[in-house]
């Protein structure tokens, strides 16, 4: 069967038709499920992405602007930001989804900031991304837009890297350029204001000052370069040959 007509007003009509079901059989199954799921291991002493994400969200629920909205550029940190960011509100996601293209997030952080000045605005990337147009800093300071750009720092192409491991027997090419940037210094030139950060007490303490300045601000973050996204599927296989470790 198929329905021609406003959608908002179609589904109105059908909705009384719809009977309620449980499916508890599907829910249990589910939930068995969920108990087999990938769940990182927790290390305060260093930074995993998956608490620094959660860090930020806790940190985001505290402030006093309006509800943040989350940029990203492509990589691993897109995918982590994907999986352990707490949303609020729809529309508070952007990202290159389709497309993929490294270094699309600072320019859509500043366009986010400008069309919504009164929402505190993140820029999530890695340092892989990052390089693509961090000197769009300089726009950044010039309009005032206090942008907060978190920057996973594995030092290499996290998510490259990350196939080459998995699915090449480690034979990496390309996907370690060791990157020396000293991200704190480039901002302060360009106007704005640095962190660096190597643990998570670290990072919380540079996310709630980072939260009180009116200039661009750069959180630093360095990562194991062996930290992986999980779980994976690799193109063309099936959830029957999940990646879990």
């Amino acid at each position: 069967l198929h329905v021609i007509g406003d959608v908002k007003k179609a589904l109105n009509y059908m909705l009384p038709l719809v009977e309620k079901n449980l499916h508890p059989k599907w829910m249990k199954q589910i939930m068995a499920w969920r108990m087999q799921d990938y769940c990182p291991v927790d290390d305060e002493s260093v930074i995993k992405p998956h608490q620094l994400l959660q860090a930020l969200s806790d940190a985001m629920e505290n402030d006093t602007r309006e509800d943040a909205i989350y940029v990203t550029d492509v990589g691993q940190h897109q995918m982590w930001a994907a999986q352990y960011l707490k949303h609020r509100n729809p529309r508070s996601f952007i990202s290159s989804g389709g497309l993929g293209t490294m270094g699309f997030g600072y320019g859509a952080a500043i366009g986010a900031q400008i069309a919504c000045p009164k929402n505190r605005v993140v820029h999530i990337t890695g340092d892989g991304s990052f390089h693509m147009n961090m000197n769009e800093a300089c726009t950044a300071v010039s309009y005032q837009l206090p942008i907060i750009t978190v920057i996973m720092n594995n030092s290499v192409l996290g998510m490259v890297r990350q196939w080459q491991d998995e699915f090449y027997d480690r034979r990496f090419a390309a996907s370690e350029p060791e990157r020396k940037t000293n991200y704190v210094k480039v901002i302060e030139g360009f106007g704005g204001k640095g962190f660096y950060c190597t643990n998570l007490a670290e990072f919380k303490e540079a996310i709630e000052l980072a939260l009180k300045e009116k200039v661009p601000t750069w959180i630093e973050c360095v990562i194991d370069r062996e930290e992986r996204v999980l779980p994976m599927i690799a193109a063309g296989k099936t959830v029957d040959e999940i990646v879990m470790k």
